[in-house]
């Protein structure tokens, strides 16, 4: 609506205006009308063009004068009389060609703009300003936004704008699961960018042929030698082939686990009776899955236990302990 106000009044008020400073005959209202479709013809091509491609076209422009009145001084300075007469007599068409110049070589230069991300960021890295790059994995896994709370990760961190379009993809699926995951998903990197202690950008960066996004995302670590923060075991082992540096959040959770010995005491919360007689289950903070012998008559306590012995399995640690008094009576069991 206010467009369709502002050409009304480019085509009724500009030949008033000229009418009544410029000419008050039919020249003067001719003169408007063309003014006021002018005007009209400019607003309608800058419609099409975005902000920020306008604003580098007028910086192009801007330097382009600035380079003009450069040779200016230095034919000024050369200082013959004949080279400056025709330096004279074609400098406006020179000025007009260089600042014409420097805005179509701006504008078209805006695609480059990736590049020099990509050169900024390998200065960055140069500079121990590690960037990481995180893949979707990490990202719908959810927990790299914790471990960036804590600050153990330092230096920037990265994500291709293709992950953030597949996060889309799922976030628009028919799947109930698969629409919360990639709606979760978005939702991490929304705090992420908001994040003021680890710097997190989306970078418009692709690799062109029929590569799956798990091959892009490694190469363009590996252009940008950034580290790789996944839960992928594909991308752990891409990114172990092209010697890159992988930070798997799995292997950090494993090795955080809290490390019991033996004849050490814990305080456990009995949630369930076990599988044998009188037994007792509960579980570490980590989910690591504690059996308590006597520990049935406690279901929904906490005791004080102490360690017996430590299976290792294949889904993970079994901690075998006794209910603190009664491991007094009965020796360790042997691992």
């Amino acid at each position: 609506m206010i467009v369709w106000i502002f050409r009304a009044v480019a085509i009724a008020g500009t030949p008033i205006l000229t009418w009544l400073t410029v000419s008050k005959d039919l020249k003067g209202v001719a003169l408007g009308v063309l003014i006021g479709l002018v005007i009209i013809g400019i607003e309608y091509v800058f419609e099409n063009v975005s902000l920020f491609s306008l604003i580098i076209g007028i910086i192009g422009g801007v330097a382009g004068i600035i380079v003009s009145k450069l040779l200016d001084y230095t034919v000024f300075q050369i200082g013959n009389p004949g080279f400056n007469e025709v330096w004279n007599t074609y400098n406006p068409i020179i000025r007009y060609a260089l600042a014409l110049l420097g805005m179509i070589v701006s504008i078209r230069k805006i695609p480059e703009m990736d590049d020099l991300d990509k050169n900024i960021l390998s200065l960055g890295r140069r500079g121990s300003r590690n960037m990481k790059v995180l893949d979707i994995s990490a990202i719908l896994d959810g927990r790299v936004l914790d471990i960036c709370d804590t600050h153990f990760i330092t230096g920037g961190i990265i994500t291709p704008r293709f992950v953030v379009q597949e996060l889309h993809s799922l976030a628009e699926s028919g799947e109930p699961i698969k629409r919360a995951k990639g709606r979760r998903g978005l939702d991490i990197l929304a705090r992420l960018q908001e994040s003021r202690d680890i710097p997190f950008r989306v970078i418009d960066r692709d690799i062109k042929g029929n590569q799956d996004n798990q091959m892009k995302l490694v190469t363009i670590a590996k252009e940008l030698g950034a580290a790789i923060i996944t839960t992928d075991f594909t991308i752990n082992k891409l990114g172990a082939l092209e010697n890159l540096t992988v930070l798997n959040i799995n292997d950090l959770t494993i090795a955080l686990k809290p490390v019991v010995l033996p004849g050490e005491e814990t305080q456990v919360f009995v949630m369930k009776e076990g599988k044998e007689k009188e037994q007792g289950v509960g579980y570490l903070d980590d989910g690591t899955m504690i059996v308590i012998e006597d520990g049935h008559s406690f279901i929904g306590k906490k005791v004080d236990a102490v360690v017996q012995s430590i299976l290792q399995t294949s889904q993970g640690r079994i901690i075998f302990t006794r209910v603190r008094g009664k491991s007094e009576q009965q020796g360790p069991k042997q691992e």
